[in-house]
């Protein structure tokens, strides 16, 4: 009996649970079936995921700390200044080494030829900002008039000079006078507003690679030239890297004083183990070219230099000499410099937090630039000037876009030309040091022209199709022409205008993308949207915009005699 009221509870209790789950089973159903019908108030309770937005359309760059106009406090602005300074002497120390010997100068020439040069770099520059582009911009030596130079120096008429200082004197001649005749060239495309009228029909879908490749239009300047001493060079860049964008995650401050003096931290460390491997002797027994990268004594600038030197001095080394050939060649050279010069004002402009720069802004800018390329021919200097890329990416390091920082940059590059044995031991830098800082501020000013697509219609065809094509030929014809054209054809002016211009990335990309811009994405209002061309009407004319006023106004009141157009 026992056992049989046992089994009749344990029955009991599982009817009882049976129920239990069927009840909560019919309100489970009920309650489901009650929110797919949309009925009582369960629809307010369902949480709404918020769609993806795309990021903001930006004319002007943000988190930009200080932009054209405001300067930060003086302590700053010349620790900023300085670093400006020093990065010059990358391209100012390049040119007048690369050149120099081969016209059959020593060390004191070339010394001499650095300090004009950088002289007319701090000059140069004041002037840009004053009455240039006033774009927080720096103007150094242009690495594009090296063929018709070279040219220049191994033409047939200065083979007879036996004596290497004689035929150095000849030779600096002959390029100071195709330098002048070049440099009138470039004023004239300047200050008589002939290049703003090409200026004028750009689009964001052309501007791109305009800035684009005048970053990486330079890239032989960058890890080719690292490589040349691998244990400075590549220790130079790592450490860049990690101060400028991983120390302060693991030291972190209120400022940003890692990304804003990297730069100074980075050259200081990689120069004391250039100095600790050649007071070492590792050096000793390398060849002679691994010795001239690597040491920190074979500049010979040091020695060669004077304690005061005056620069000023016009012609010399003499009356320059004219040619004719010779200086369409230079011509060439300096209508590739109008390309450079010009993506490194958009992507100044985009750094220093600016608007896109007018047209006429940019025609005043080349202006001075040619301004500052004649008195390279009066002063002795063997090239011509360019608006300098690699200052214009150390803007976006530091974030600092201000003028003032620019002019006081150019203030020391007066000075340390003057002060001949102070400038000259900041110029000894090692080459492979400065390197590895032009692979990170070359690549920032590339970046800037990629942000002009966020105007551009990305999910068009034909957008595709002219950025597509003018990348690759941007790439592989100045390819075909270094390793094919310019060895077998090297010799003569016509070559020589052939492989200045063919040879430049920059020019060779924007020409293929104006030429397709125009002719393909003019047609209708839709495709003028595609390519942002209605956003960037406003721009095209100084005074259809206020902000324009703010960033490009010339001071003391001087728009009122030369107003922009």
């Amino acid at each position: 009996m026992r056992f049989l009221l046992k089994i009749e509870n344990i029955l009991n209790c599982s009817s009882i649970i049976s129920v239990v789950a069927c009840v909560f089973f019919v309100c489970a159903t009920m309650a489901e079936s009650s929110d797919h019908s949309g009925g009582g108030n369960s629809q307010s309770q369902v949480i709404q995921v918020p769609e993806p937005q795309p990021h903001p359309v930006m004319e002007q760059l943000p988190d930009v700390e200080y932009c054209i106009n405001s300067p930060p406090p003086w302590p700053h602005a010349l620790l900023l200044g300085f670093q400006h300074y020093i990065l010059t002497l990358g391209m100012t120390v390049l040119i007048p080494t690369t050149i120099v010997p081969e016209m059959g100068g020593g060390h004191a020439e070339k010394a001499k030829v650095i300090q004009n040069l950088l002289f007319v770099s701090g000059l140069s520059t004041l002037l840009q900002t004053w009455f240039g582009t006033r774009l927080p911009t720096v103007v150094v030596g242009s690495y594009s008039y090296i063929i018709p130079a070279m040219s220049i120096i191994h033409a047939k008429r200065y083979t007879k000079y036996t004596d290497p200082y004689e035929r150095f004197t000849h030779t600096i001649r002959g390029i100071q006078g195709a330098l002048i005749i070049s440099s009138i060239f470039h004023v004239c495309m300047g200050f008589l507003g002939i290049w703003r009228f090409a200026v004028r029909f750009l689009s964001p879908l052309s501007v791109v690679p305009f800035v684009t490749f005048t970053g990486l239009g330079l890239y032989h300047l960058g890890f080719p030239m690292l490589a040349n001493c691998v244990e400075v060079g590549l220790p130079a860049l790592i450490v860049m890297v990690f101060i400028s964008q991983y120390l302060n995650r693991f030291i972190s401050t209120k400022r940003l004083i890692y990304e804003r003096y990297g730069l100074l931290f980075s050259i200081a460390s990689a120069w004391l183990l250039a100095q600790l491997l050649t007071s070492s002797t590792a050096y000793n027994n390398k060849p002679e070219s691994t010795q001239n990268s690597c040491r920190t004594d074979r500049s010979g600038l040091i020695s060669a230099s004077e304690w005061f030197h005056i620069p000023f001095i016009p012609f010399p080394w003499g009356f320059p000499t004219f040619n004719f050939g010779e200086a369409l060649a230079m011509i060439a050279a300096s209508f590739v410099t109008l390309f450079e010069s010009t993506g490194t004002f958009f992507a100044a402009a985009r750094y220093g937090s600016g608007t896109p720069v007018p047209p006429h802004i940019i025609c005043r800018g080349t202006g001075w630039v040619g301004v500052a390329s004649m008195v390279n021919g009066f002063l002795g200097s063997v090239t011509g000037c360019t608006a300098s890329v690699e200052n214009a990416g150390l803007l976006a390091l530091t974030k600092v876009g201000s003028r003032r920082v620019i002019q006081i940059s150019a203030g020391f590059m007066v000075f340390f030309s003057i002060a001949g044995k102070f400038g000259a031991v900041l110029a000894s830098i090692p080459l492979p040091i400065m390197a590895a800082m032009n692979c990170l501020f070359f690549g920032y000013v590339s970046s800037a022209g990629l942000d002009f697509l966020q105007f551009c219609n990305l999910n068009s065809f034909r957008i595709k199709f002219v950025l597509g094509l003018s990348f690759f030929l941007g790439i592989s014809i100045p390819q075909y022409f270094v390793e094919y054209f310019y060895v077998k054809h090297h010799h003569g002016w016509f070559n020589d205008i052939l492989n200045v211009f063919f040879m430049s990335h920059t020019t060779v990309a924007v020409l293929v993308a104006f030429i397709l811009d125009i002719t393909l994405s003019r047609d209708d209002d839709e495709v003028r949207k595609d390519i942002g061309l209605q956003w960037w009407e406003k721009f095209r004319v100084y005074s259809a915009d206020g902000r324009n006023a703010d960033f490009y106004k010339l001071p003391c009141r001087l728009n009122e005699f030369f107003p922009a157009l």
